[in-house]
């Protein structure tokens, strides 16, 4: 055989080899494979081994899984004024492939950018207290503004989470003023409570040694118990309480008699 022979039959096989290499495409679980044939669609492939016909056809692999995009920090307005930075994190992931590539030219970006301006949308509707306590909510408020966007894309937008909400230090110092403010009337409550049982226990208690005397004696004694036990310098006199009642009955006495 010749050597143009040899050449020609080295350049036929390299041709096929690269002609097979073009046909045969090999598509992992999570990916799926939209074709383009002279610029139709054609029905979905993959997983797995598939055939295309290299020049005619055009391969457009999507990836199935669920992907995350950080919102960066945006400042918000919100509904009572107050300027916040507000981030947050987008889980996604298309359900319809065809509609991904023919709806959108890039359905990763349009996503990213929807979400952007839903979440300053949403959050500048809202009052500073609801988007510090009812972040439950929100999240998911925002989960089906977008979802209801991206949709026609054939992309499924799963969970919306508001990440950090970053308050100016003035505002800071104020909601700690104020919270300092509210544990101060908790607490003058807590003890005005405190003295009106403790007043209402005293009352009962001032009918009971009315009534019984002795009982006035005994809580005398174990107050003097009490003291004696402690290692302190007071100095207690008992007084009878007979001989304060006979003081009571003179004044009274000398007072009629003035």
């Amino acid at each position: 055989m010749s050597e143009g022979a040899l050449i020609g039959l080295a350049l036929a096989l390299i041709a096929v080899v690269a002609l097979v290499a073009a046909a045969v495409k090999i598509l992992p679980e999570y990916e799926r494979g939209v074709i383009l044939r002279l610029g139709r669609i054609q029905p979905l492939k993959g997983p797995g081994l598939i055939l295309i016909i290299p020049i005619v056809d055009r391969l457009i692999r999507v990836n199935l899984r669920t992907q995350t995009y950080d919102i960066p920090p945006q400042d918000v307005i919100t509904e009572d004024n107050v300027t916040v930075r507000v981030n947050a994190v987008v889980y996604f992931n298309v359900v319809e492939a065809v509609r991904s590539v023919l709806s959108i030219d890039d359905y990763r970006f349009g996503t990213q950018q929807i979400a952007q301006t839903t979440l300053r949308s949403v959050l500048g509707r809202a009052p500073l207290d609801d988007l510090l306590s009812k972040r439950d909510e929100i999240n998911q408020h925002l989960q089906q503004v977008i979802d209801q966007v991206t949709d026609p894309w054939g992309v499924k937008v799963t969970v919306v989470e508001v990440k950090d909400v970053i308050l100016p230090e003035s505002m800071r110092r104020a909601m700690a003023r104020q919270a300092e403010a509210e544990r101060d009337r908790r607490a003058k409550v807590i003890h005005a409570l405190g003295e009106k049982e403790a007043a209402a226990n005293l009352g009962e208690a001032a009918v009971v040694l009315e009534e019984h005397p002795a009982a006035m004696q005994l809580r005398t004694l174990g107050t003097l118990l009490e003291l004696g036990a402690e290692k302190n310098s007071t100095i207690a006199f008992p007084v009878p309480m007979e001989l304060l009642r006979m003081v009571d009955k003179a004044a009274a006495d000398a007072a009629r008699r003035d």
